[in-house]
């Protein structure tokens, strides 16, 4: 007789990476420096709010942003409006006085609507599953955006932060700024300057008490969180600025990071969902040695 020969059982394919894995491996050039001169550290009783600028999606914005920090006008501030689900809102010292009062004007310049930017000018990693408020959703050079035939812009994901304005779309000038603290509202998207995003440091802003007028806005002065003090980390003495690194979006680590968190592996999850979305998708920040 003769033996059939049996064919050697192929190996067991190995196990998706999970989430923490992919962060944990990714490589050096997986990541990106967050500049000094984009780091914009809010100084609080509750802790420091630390901020990253997006100066390629709104650089007017940002230049008054940056102006008023480096002449003292958040410094005297408040944090004026902690609306649940929605937004913490905080004011340079010129606006807390106006900042929940509609119609009253600018103090200074007001600055253009910078909602969004040419297509043509945006790198673009798109996510591959849909998106519910626009035609695709992906990431660029580490931020969320959307995009269209003709348009891409940044998204207000939880963290993001844009630039408060009255009705007319160029009302804004800076001196009010809010983060998301809720569910992501996407509405607002092309409707606000998103300026940034909150890198670390959220947590005692979410938790503030909600305010109990309209909107979330605090009621009297006593209930607003003064601003102690804000600077940009190019402006801290060497040595003593904090360092960060985002995770870049055109990378393989990226894209396993992506299918990672489509596909939970972990051991709690039995039915991983097959699918995210833009603002679901945590793009890693890491908090390098002070230098």
């Amino acid at each position: 007789m003769f033996a059939i020969p049996v064919a050697a059982a192929a190996p067991p394919a190995p196990a998706a990476p999970t989430i923490a894995e992919v962060e944990s491996s990714a490589p050096a050039d997986a990541w990106r420096p967050v500049a000094p001169e984009n780091l914009m550290l809010v100084d609080t009783a509750k802790g420091t709010l630390t901020i990253e600028l997006a100066p390629g999606f709104a650089p007017a914005h940002v230049a008054a942003i940056r102006k008023l920090v480096r002449d003292g006008g958040f410094t005297g501030g408040a944090v004026v409006r902690v609306q649940d689900n929605y937004v913490v809102q905080f004011a340079a010292k010129t606006a807390v006085a106006t900042a929940n009062a509609p119609g009253v004007p600018a103090t200074a310049p007001t600055l253009p609507a910078e909602y969004e930017r040419l297509r043509a000018q945006v790198p673009f990693t798109p996510l591959p599953f849909p998106d519910a408020y626009a035609p695709q959703a992906g990431f660029s050079d580490g931020w969320p955006v959307a995009r269209d035939a003709d348009a891409a812009w940044l998204v207000h994901c939880y963290g993001m932060v844009g630039a408060g304005r009255d009705l007319p779309p160029s009302t804004g000038d800076g001196s009010e700024l809010y983060a998301v603290i809720g569910h992501a509202p996407r509405h607002l998207d092309r409707n606000m300057a998103v300026v940034g995003r909150v890198i670390d440091g959220i947590a005692p802003f979410a938790a503030l008490p909600r305010g109990t007028e309209a909107l979330g806005f605090y009621k009297t002065d006593a209930e607003k969180l003064p601003i102690t003090g804000a600077r940009l980390a190019s402006n801290v003495p060497p040595g003593q600025r904090p360092s960060y690194e985002v995770m870049r979006t055109d990378t393989p680590s990226f894209a396993a990071l992506i299918a990672a968190r489509a596909n939970r592996r972990e051991p709690f999850f039995l039915r991983p969902a097959g699918g995210v979305d833009v603002c679901n998708v945590r793009i890693p920040v890491r908090l390098m040695a002070k230098h």
